[in-house]
């Protein structure tokens, strides 16, 4: 795990466990051993976190008093969890983890009425059966690709169940109820695809960076759904 990852991932836990935590408890949650955990809420306090507590005694987070608690109004913090509670019908579990570790990092920051309306939102989504096949492949893999701007060599399978062998510049995805898509750059057709996630059935990092050519590729891409779908 990176070392910001984790940096990260420890003081979300002290945001959300009951304080004082105990050192074996935080080491438990981020998964390092309690010499690693001691380094790292020494790293913390270099920092600038105001973590009180020490080894034996458990450990609690002050929240820095010169930064302003966040504030949200009602319908923003319902708008949120109405978001993350209708995720999983679009995304990966690992997304939809995600979200939900997000949201509960900022329902701990709330002041105290704040965070009541969260936990009591009225707006709410209830999880539905998704028809939707689930991607085989590592997730994980596709989104790092894209932030990376790193070149796929896919294994894929068309919608005629064709199946052939791709190296695509992985531009962006795009989620829905009804499909999980890749909007990727074909080096073999020499232009723009839309692969759907689940019929891609391996994929591999080439190493191959594509950043000079990222910007110009979506430039060109925006041009053409404008073409495609002229304003009235």
């Amino acid at each position: 795990m990176a070392r910001t990852d984790r940096l990260m991932r420890l003081m979300d836990a002290m945001r959300r466990l009951p304080a004082p935590v105990t050192a074996a408890r935080l080491a438990e949650e981020t998964g390092v051993s309690p010499r690693q955990l001691y380094r790292d809420i020494a790293t913390l306090r270099a920092g600038g976190a105001l973590i009180d507590g020490a080894a034996g005694l458990g450990y609690r987070l002050t929240e820095d008093p010169a930064l302003p608690p966040q504030s949200f109004s009602r319908l923003e913090i319902e708008a949120l969890r109405l978001a993350v509670e209708a995720l999983p019908r679009i995304g990966d579990p690992e997304l939809t983890e995600a979200a939900r570790t997000a949201l509960a990092r900022i329902i701990a920051t709330l002041p105290d009425r704040q965070a009541q309306q969260a936990v009591h939102a009225t707006l709410r989504s209830f999880p539905t059966r998704s028809e939707r096949p689930l991607p085989a492949i590592d997730m994980a893999l596709i989104r790092q690709a894209c932030w990376d701007e790193t070149e796929l060599d896919i294994t894929y399978l068309d919608l005629q169940d064709r199946m052939s062998t791709r190296e695509i510049r992985p531009l962006g995805m795009s989620y829905s109820e009804h499909a999980l898509l890749l909007l990727g750059w074909c080096k073999l057709r020499q232009d723009y695809r839309m692969f759907h996630c689940n019929r891609i059935i391996a994929a591999r990092l080439t190493g191959q960076s594509f950043r000079p050519q990222r910007v110009s590729l979506l430039r060109d891409y925006a041009r053409i759904l404008r073409d495609r779908h002229p304003r009235a």
